[in-house]
């Protein structure tokens, strides 16, 4: 049995979809709320909450792998709960910052969860993405509404990935050998500005999408309103702030593991265009 966390997120979605194209066989989807849940057909729904870790036994029942992405619980609650239960592999969504921004506080968080994971006794998979090209949604209700798109350095690309990419690194994870004990730095196939994305999900709406540069303090009050001052330092630090040949590198990883080239971020657009419309 393959537990799939988050199950109905940008990254969890796809791949259920790819785990049950595969024939993986059982499947289960832990999510907030089943009765709203779309899962692949026989992919088993179950309720869960991170915040409750009790509530998550009756999904670890008899699960053999796990996908989780860190951070969005108590992670070595989850982690001991899992190993209890008799889960045996982990793959963890991390991040590329461990490796490019290590003394950046969001970084050492996500450090300290692959350690539990190392010494949790199970077997584990360590995914660290780059940027996620869904990051844009953050422009959807302005796009909607015919504002104007405001970032911070605008000219500064990223290797930006697909979350689906991130899904089928996953899932070959899950279901191949050679992965166990191997940590995977993922991006994009190239390196794409706030100006490109701007630009990319106007070409795919069919009209203008009007952009303007603002500073490091506009875009770190807007930020601190919901992410709280360090974590907005954090992003603004490794979107343009304090980038890095590490961070900047496009990596062939995607393309290595699953033997399919790094999806586009204009692919990424056009498949979630009307998010914009």
């Amino acid at each position: 049995m393959i537990l799939v966390t988050g199950a109905t997120g940008n990254i969890g979605s796809p791949l259920l979809k790819e785990l049950h194209e595969c024939g993986a066989g059982p499947l289960r989807g832990l999510t907030r709320d089943a009765s709203r849940a779309s899962f692949p057909e026989g992919a088993e729904a179950v309720e869960g909450d991170f915040a409750e870790i009790a509530s998550l036994k009756p999904a670890l029942e008899g699960v053999r792998s796990l996908f989780l992405v860190s951070r969005i619980g108590s992670d070595a609650g989850i982690l001991a709960a899992a190993r209890q239960a008799g889960a045996e592999h982990v793959v963890l969504v991390s991040s590329i910052t461990v490796q490019t921004h290590p003394h950046l506080g969001p970084a050492g968080e996500n450090l300290a969860v692959e350690l539990l994971l190392k010494g949790s006794g199970m077997a584990w998979t360590i995914l660290r993405p780059t940027q996620f090209a869904s990051n844009t949604l953050r422009w959807a209700a302005s796009i909607r509404q015919h504002q104007t798109v405001r970032a911070p350095y605008p000219g500064i690309g990223i290797p930006t990935i697909h979350p689906a990419d991130i899904a089928s690194v996953a899932r070959v994870a899950l279901t191949e050998s050679g992965h166990q004990g191997r940590t995977y730095a993922l991006t994009g196939p190239e390196l794409v500005t706030a100006r490109q994305q701007a630009e990319a999900i106007a070409a795919a709406i069919g009209r203008e999408v009007p952009f303007a540069e603002i500073s490091r303090e506009e875009a770190h009050r807007d930020m601190a309103a919901f992410l709280g001052d360090e974590a907005a330092d954090a992003v603004l630090d490794v979107t343009g702030g304090d980038v890095n040949d590490a961070l900047l590198k496009v990596r062939d990883t995607v393309s290595r593991i699953t033997g399919s080239p790094a999806r586009p971020f204009r692919q990424w657009v056009s498949e979630n265009a009307d998010a914009f419309r």
